[in-house]
């Protein structure tokens, strides 16, 4: 009885499969851990801004205040959990300020829409520090 080829034909499709998935977000440049984009849209009319931040020693990006947003970041057990659904907020408004971050964060995918349009997410917006701007007239947390 002749024997089955099944391990010829195998080997070239492993290696093919593994030449067609590259590493990383499917662009065929993996993006590094602890990796963001920061856009920041103050709500006054100006520009808005794009900051890019890297955690990973040295600390890098043009983020203004690189250091201390990383630092923060480090200290907090889930910086970019979404709120939960059935949270219940106060009804304030805390200014026109959105901003929008991503990249990747401790070894996961972040995508985080930030706005002060309540009191959930005006203490969502401070609770990531130095990672955005303070709107002017408010005083810093923490």
């Amino acid at each position: 009885m002749p024997r089955p080829l099944i391990l010829p034909v195998l080997a070239p499709l492993a290696v093919l499969a593994a030449c067609a998935s590259p590493p990383g977000d499917g662009g065929g440049s993996p993006q590094a851990d602890d990796d963001l984009l920061v856009h920041v849209d103050r709500g006054n009319g100006t520009p808005a801004e794009d900051w890019t931040l890297s955690c990973l020693a040295p600390v890098q990006g043009t983020h203004p205040e690189a250091e201390a947003a990383c630092a923060h970041l480090a200290g907090l057990a889930d910086p970019f959990a979404p709120l939960p659904g059935d949270v219940v907020c106060t009804e304030q408004f805390g200014g026109p300020q959105t901003a929008r971050v991503t990249g990747r964060w401790g070894g996961a995918a972040v995508d985080l829409e930030l706005s002060r349009a309540d009191g959930c997410l005006i203490a969502q917006w401070d609770g990531l520090g130095p990672l955005l701007p303070i709107p002017v007239g408010v005083d810093a947390v923490g």
